[in-house]
């Protein structure tokens, strides 16, 4: 079986397809390869158009190395071309705004799906493994008496009544 190594991955908006720069196995060889995107507008669902063309039979083998995050953003900038945007505007609305002041209760569906795919990959790069270097299995930490306790409106009138 030939083994494919994704060097590149892009977009053209004329006519919609994805370009993928990859090497075969033997890593002498660089190609291109222009995979269309077919039957997608901008009402499409991106991270369903991007699973159906990474599991496409033709497509699948040269696609494999390709995380499926990068093909939905791909799909995302593409959607976004196709209702008006810029491609800096596409990827400014993709970054989103300081995840820790805004309030997720208010994003669409898709959006919050969007958020959470973006948490995940923060919280993987933070991740420590048991093969880090610097992991300690029971890390116990104490925190200075002097530190500013936050008070709270519920810890002032408790009473036990009802409990």
């Amino acid at each position: 079986m030939m083994s494919i190594k994704a060097k590149q991955c892009g977009i053209k908006f004329n006519p919609p397809s994805v370009i993928l720069i990859y090497e075969n196995g033997d890593g002498r060889n660089v190609r291109k390869r222009v995979i269309p995107v077919r039957n997608f507008s901008q009402y499409s669902d991106c991270r369903r158009a991007a699973e159906r063309l990474k599991h496409h039979v033709r497509h699948s083998l040269y696609l494999e190395s390709v995380p499926l995050a990068q093909l939905e953003r791909l799909h995302t900038v593409l959607r976004d071309h196709l209702r008006g945007l810029t491609v800096e505007e596409s990827l400014a609305a993709q970054r989103g705004p300081d995840l820790h002041e805004e309030d997720l209760n208010k994003l669409s569906d898709e959006e919050l799906s969007r958020r959470k795919a973006q948490m995940d990959v923060l919280f993987e790069r933070n991740k420590r493994h048991k093969d880090d270097p610097d992991f300690v299995y029971d890390l116990e930490v104490e925190f200075p008496e002097h530190s500013v306790r936050e008070t709270c409106s519920w810890d002032e009138d408790q009473s036990d009544e009802g409990f």
